[in-house]
């Protein structure tokens, strides 16, 4: 929603929302004179503190690192120090330092929260709002509580039992009372029905805001999750797994596929040489729900109240591995390859890459990138250390490295002079990335760039991306009924669950549908070439649906959501990411994440801790 503007949002964005009262001022009271009360009752005001609720998702969905990393598709890089003293983050390694102190949980519990109590003030003060059309006004509080909803279901998952406020703050308080699982999921549900009744569809309101679709796409995964019943904490039952399908065949008849996956995200040349900065299209009709950023650099970050990193445009072009600025040939930190500031934070995982059909699935082609190209001339390059007598010149264009897909690799020979091949650039096989320095064209950060989320012609400066954050689309909503038909629900409108599964396969496989996609046998074997085919043909399980979960939503914001719904985090990220396998201290406590040490210290009595930590 293209709509914050900071100008509108003086006054109610201080997030103290403690409200005084002050009745004597006239009533052509200047701005500055405000306050909360007489400001949020009037239909300006409230409008503006209902967007204010829409500016707090940049700052959490900036607050990734408990959702992607220590998972089985992304990791750090330099997994193979492991044992020579470098520990690597205990986002993957899970050890004595996944404590209470993590400063992800700390930072992203305090965001849930902020956004929480912003929603609660909205649904709080609907009764004292004048001069706004009821209509209207419904609808904005139905905005608030599918907000609220969002926030505590991204909560509930991570904390499990956890306090629960429903009303505004108007009283300071170190009282904190935590509430079963269950019962947030209750409330959960019962705000998207309530919101899933008055929102308008989409097309009947501002692009951006919360709409029937983005309700319903959000009560299908959350039935999906109650239905698990993480440790017969949710209150789930099979019904919930009936809802689901129910829900997501709603958001299927209501959002159509996009033809080609490519179009989701941000269009662009593989070859930065070759980029023509193509008209970019972020309200793509698949989409349910997205994070909003807008072209205006004044309104494209968040609130001045906000750490530095959350002031910026979408960065998510800017996190993932590997890097550009070393190649030969690169012009250091230029736009080429946009901004990587997380270049050694989010670098996927070796075994993610084996998921795919290189050859036939579009998803790889669009998600990373095979060749990279020298963006100046070099002349008197030495590829071969060894060898500083044999010296070749690059030209601008050219290719220096190359990675070839993880199910053709290449022997010595076709190898760059780097290691006595033939090849003017550097050819590295999967099981060589994130490794040790090897040549001066090689160095540990050289990984295959993810590159689903890039945007061409950015400044380099501030990382300020534009394009939207695509949080809810209707792929996943077929994806949500195969796995709530696997586990019992009944078929959905389109069938059974290979039908759906099925469907997110043949839309990335383009021209090749019906055919076979092969993916490793066993993705974390790097060694091994044996394949499996990933259509599902009367096999379908669990497995293959994070599988193709983790093809078409990598980088999306729920991976960690997806295996701890599925019990299955303990299992997949000890096998493909290479710290935690390496560390070996990723235990059941981890389906839990430790509540922050500075909010137990600041309630009175303490709230109690997860078990483990």
């Amino acid at each position: 929603m293209k709509l914050f503007n900071k100008k509108h949002t003086i006054v109610l964005i201080l997030i103290a929302l403690l409200g005084t009262s002050c009745d004597d001022f006239l009533k052509e009271d200047p701005l500055s004179y405000q306050t909360t009360d007489n400001y949020y009752s009037t239909a300006q005001g409230f409008e503006d503190l209902v967007r204010s609720n829409y500016t707090k998702l940049r700052e959490i969905h900036k607050e990734r690192d408990l959702v992607l990393m220590g998972t089985d598709i992304f990791t750090s890089n330099a997994w193979d120090e492991v044992g020579s003293g470098n520990q690597g983050s205990p986002l993957n390694a899970y050890d004595i330092r996944f404590n209470p102190n993590l400063g992800s949980a700390t930072a992203l519990w305090d965001l849930l929260y902020k956004q929480i109590a912003r929603t609660n003030t909205a649904i709080s003060r609907q009764a004292d709002v004048e001069g706004i059309d009821p209509e209207v006004l419904a609808i904005r509080v139905a905005e608030a509580k599918f907000l609220r909803s969002l926030a505590y279901f991204y909560a509930v998952q991570q904390w499990g039992d956890i306090p629960m406020p429903l009303e505004e703050t108007t009283t300071a308080s170190r009282e904190v009372i935590k509430v079963p699982s269950a019962q947030v999921y209750d409330q959960i549900i019962k705000d998207l029905e309530e919101a899933e009744a008055v929102l308008p569809t989409h097309g009947n309101t501002e692009y951006g805001r919360a709409t029937k679709g983005a309700a319903q796409f959000l009560l299908a995964r959350v039935h999906l999750t109650r239905g698990w019943n993480f440790n017969n904490s949710l209150g789930g039952t099979a019904d919930d797994f009936n809802k689901a399908v129910m829900y997501a065949d709603m958001i299927i008849a209501a959002y159509p596929l996009e033809s080609e996956y490519r179009k989701l995200f941000p269009l662009r040349a593989e070859n930065p040489l070759l980029e023509t900065f193509a008209d970019q299209n972020d309200k793509n009709g698949e989409i349910v729900f997205s994070v909003q950023y807008s072209n205006n650099i004044l309104t494209n970050g968040s609130d001045d109240d906000e750490p530095s990193e959350y002031q910026v445009g979408n960065d998510y072009h800017s996190i993932f591995g590997g890097d550009a600025e070393s190649i030969p040939g690169s012009l250091g930190r230029t736009s080429h390859y946009n901004r990587q500031g997380g270049r050694n934070t989010h670098i996927t995982t070796p075994a993610m890459f084996r998921l795919f059909d290189p050859q036939l699935d579009t998803r790889y082609q669009h998600n990373f990138i095979e060749a990279m190209y020298a963006m100046t001339d070099v002349t008197d390059f030495v590829p071969n250390l060894s060898n500083p007598g044999n010296k070749i010149n690059i030209a601008k264009g050219d290719t220096v490295l190359y990675f070839p897909p993880w199910n053709k690799p290449v022997n010595n020979a076709e190898k760059g002079m780097d290691v006595g091949g033939s090849k003017p650039y550097a050819v590295l096989n999967l099981d060589e990335i994130g490794v040790n320095d090897l040549t001066p064209y090689h160095i540990k950060d050289m990984t295959p760039l993810m590159w689903k989320f890039w945007e061409p012609g950015l400044p380099y400066d501030e990382a300020q991306g534009t394009f939207n954050l695509a949080l809810f689309r209707s792929a996943e909503a077929y994806l949500i009924a195969s796995e709530a038909i696997l586990k019992g629900a009944s078929n959905g409108i389109l069938g059974g669950a290979e039908v759906y599964y099925n469907t997110i396969v043949d839309r990335a496989l383009g021209i090749n549908a019906g055919s076979d996609p092969m993916r490793a046998a066993e993705p974390a074997n790097l060694t091994s070439l044996d394949e499996v085919s990933y259509r599902a043909k009367g096999n379908l399980d669990i497995d293959m649906i994070l599988d193709e979960r983790a093809r078409e939503l990598m980088g999306e914001y729920s991976r960690w959501f997806d295996l701890k719904r599925t019990e299955k985090l303990i299992e997949r990220t000890t096998k493909m990411n290479p710290w935690t396998a390496a560390f070996g201290e990723l235990g059941p406590q981890h389906y839990l994440r430790p509540i922050p040490q500075k909010e137990i210290d600041r309630s009175i009595p303490s709230i109690s801790q997860n078990d483990g930590y």
